[in-house]
């Protein structure tokens, strides 16, 4: 499969995967929120709720890609691909506020279940929102791993959680249809925790991310490259930053004492453009040249 060479194409391949994704949310949303609230099903209308906070994730991706695809300025010398993975961040504070809210609301039914009308529809409704989130999740996570995109995979891992909940679903609708209507608002509580625990992982993803952790962890793939260019004694103090699509890479690298200046500048751009064609996702190397002692 083709990929969009530069930030501009790729950017806007990721808001069209994301408009389609939200068109399907919010379809898959409307049918189960509806159909819920007509039967009386709690777990059905949680997972609507659920698949709700798939469209507003969706939402607040094309915000975040939005502003994350604008070019270079004054105040942001590094670009604003960062803002994707803020985004992503505010996506696991939306999935925290409506695992809460959910909880809220399906504790106290756990005293008085209210039987939901369950019948053949029931299943059939449950069954073709879960082949659409299969189609979604799928083709989401595909898309994000094309794209190194964190916030397509971020949304992917949301979306995700259907799976899960409408499995749980499909649970309470039998034991339900059985006589046992007290599983209905445990299953939209184990909902809310589904929603919590994906919100976890896209919090701890987006986080490490911002707080600088190091992308690039086998430094001696770098060291190798490094040394292989001629003229380089020793290279150390090896550090990398940013997201797997926009990685800043910065080293120390030892040259003779009496090389000329634009020799070292020579071997300085060597290693900058044989670790660029090596690295993939690597697009700023700063390199601190210093004498062998």
């Amino acid at each position: 499969m083709h990929i969009p060479t530069t930030g501009f194409q790729r950017f806007a391949k990721i808001k069209k995967v994301l408009i389609a994704i939200l068109a399907l949310n919010w379809a898959v949303a409307a049918v189960k929120i509806v159909y819920g609230l007509l039967i009386t099903s709690h777990s059905i209308t949680a997972d609507g709720f659920h698949s709700l906070s798939d469209g507003t994730s969706n939402i607040i991706a094309l915000i975040g890609i939005h502003i994350a695809s604008q070019p270079k300025d004054a105040e942001h010398p590094y670009g604003h691909k960062k803002y994707e993975t803020l985004f992503s961040f505010f996506i696991s504070l939306v999935l925290f506020v409506i695992a809460f809210n959910l909880l809220r609301v399906s504790i106290p039914q756990l005293k008085n279940p209210i039987t939901p009308s369950i019948s053949l529809l029931s299943f059939v409704v449950m069954l073709a929102t879960f082949v659409v989130n299969i189609f979604v999740v799928k083709y989401e996570l595909k898309q994000g791993r094309l794209l190194k995109s964190d916030i397509l995979k971020a949304d992917a891992i949301h979306t995700k959680a259907d799976l899960l909940t409408t499995g749980s679903v499909f649970v309470a609708l039998i034991f339900t249809k059985l006589g046992f209507p007290i599983i209905d608002p445990i299953v939209a509580i184990l909902i809310s925790i589904f929603i919590a625990y994906s919100g976890i992982k896209i919090a701890r993803s987006s986080s490490a991310i911002l707080c600088d952790t190091q992308p690039i962890k086998n430094t001696k793939e770098i060291s190798d490259i490094v040394l292989s260019v001629k003229g380089v004694i020793s290279c150390h103090k090896i550090r990398s930053r940013g997201r797997e699509d926009d990685i800043n890479l910065d080293l120390h690298v030892q040259v003779e004492p009496a090389m000329p200046i634009e020799k070292a500048h020579e071997i300085s751009n060597q290693i900058e453009i044989l670790i660029k064609n090596r690295l993939v996702g690597v697009t700023d190397v700063v390199i601190h040249l210093e004498p062998k002692h």
